[in-house]
């Protein structure tokens, strides 16, 4: 038998998502991702994802699997099955969180086209920034904890709630909170 038919014979992505489950298991991670990063990737792009993007959502799947590797049951899905509905839901939580801070954004008022070449928008951009994170330094631990899970790594809020053991209804109240904390700052530069 020759060495690639050999490796797709041993390649078992059951086997070694539960040694992720139970060892946390690096070099089962290592293969796991090997195998299926350009996989999802070139998925991704087949569903009109750039190529960074398709990119950080085949990261994100598997950072997924990673913290999910638990709840795999081979019973009900194979392996290969389970990483792509992973992708599929990576790829719509995304979608979401793209939208919402969309909305965010129109929501504050703040224009969708500016001229970034004139000096005063560096400078009004500049502003912001420092304004968005002095503001964020401020925020209480919790709130600071719910808004990177969510904004920076995307996380759906009832994902947010399973990894810190907070009802969901607690982690929503705590982005809002931090939300508002943020709006208020930023009203005079709109």
């Amino acid at each position: 038998m020759n060495v690639y038919c050999k490796a797709m014979v041993e390649f078992d992505p059951a086997r070694l998502i539960n040694r992720i489950a139970v060892a946390q298991d690096r070099t089962a991670f290592a293969e796991l991702f090997q195998h299926y990063a350009p996989r999802v990737k070139a998925m991704m792009m087949r569903r009109g994802a750039s190529a960074d993007r398709a990119e950080d959502l085949a990261q994100e799947t598997l950072l997924r699997l990673w913290r999910k590797a638990a709840q795999f049951e081979p019973g009900r899905a194979s392996g290969s099955a389970w990483v792509y509905a992973i992708a599929r839901n990576v790829s719509v939580d995304m979608g979401r969180r793209d939208v919402r801070a969309a909305a965010w954004l129109n929501e504050q008022g703040l224009p969708e086209e500016e001229d970034y070449d004139e000096p005063e928008q560096h400078l009004l951009i500049a502003e912001r920034e420092n304004i968005v994170r002095s503001t964020l330094a401020k925020l209480p631990e919790e709130q600071l904890r719910v808004i990177r899970l969510s904004f920076f790594d995307g996380l759906a809020h009832s994902e947010i709630a399973e990894l810190l053991g907070i009802p969901l209804g607690t982690v929503k109240s705590r982005i809002r909170l931090a939300l508002q904390r943020l709006r208020d700052p930023l009203g005079d530069l709109r």
